[in-house]
């Protein structure tokens, strides 16, 4: 019998990596679908300080098998949790400012003012974020600018995009 993400996802936490002892930002992947994706974003995180939430369900098992074949063997650096529900992310972070990442948003990610621990929430690589979630947040939803034909960016990519804009806005890794 094959265990559920449930049985073999970590509900624990990996090492705090901002010098500063906080992560320099939080980036919430909303039910992801991809493994190799997570497993970018993760490099991502580990590479700037900041924390990765994941919120079930998740597309993939995060057991030793799994993150190695993902090329996610990295991940005792990385400071991650997994969460249920999204709320439980914003129950722990209450005073955070959370940014949408979604396509199509009312302004770009240039136009925003980033500040350190901040949220970065992206949806799922098949389903974006729900209705719900981008009116609740419409006031700070963004987007990448691109061309009419382009539909979307890769999930890793446009993490990877935001978390730089913010920490360039900054001038410093922390």
């Amino acid at each position: 019998m094959t265990p559920s993400p449930e049985e073999t996802t970590p509900t624990g936490q990996g090492t705090p990596t901002s010098s500063a002892g906080t992560p320099a930002l939080h980036v919430v992947l909303y039910q992801p679908d991809i493994p190799q994706n997570t497993g970018n974003i993760g490099r991502t995180c580990v590479a700037v300080g900041a924390k990765l939430w994941l919120v079930r369900p998740l597309g993939f098992l995060l057991d030793e098998k799994h993150l190695r074949r993902a090329g996610m063997d990295y991940w005792p650096l990385l400071d991650y949790e997994v969460v249920d529900r999204l709320d439980d992310v914003f129950a722990k972070l209450p005073t955070a400012t959370v940014w949408l990442i979604e396509n199509p948003a009312p302004q770009t990610i240039w136009q925003a003012t980033f500040q350190r621990g901040d949220i970065l929430l992206f949806g799922s690589e098949s389903r974006g974020l729900p209705a719900s979630i981008v009116d609740r947040f419409r006031s700070t939803c963004l987007q990448l600018p691109m061309r009419p034909e382009v539909r979307s960016l890769n999930l890793a990519s446009t993490v990877n995009t935001a978390v730089y804009e913010a920490i360039r806005q900054w001038g410093a890794i922390p």
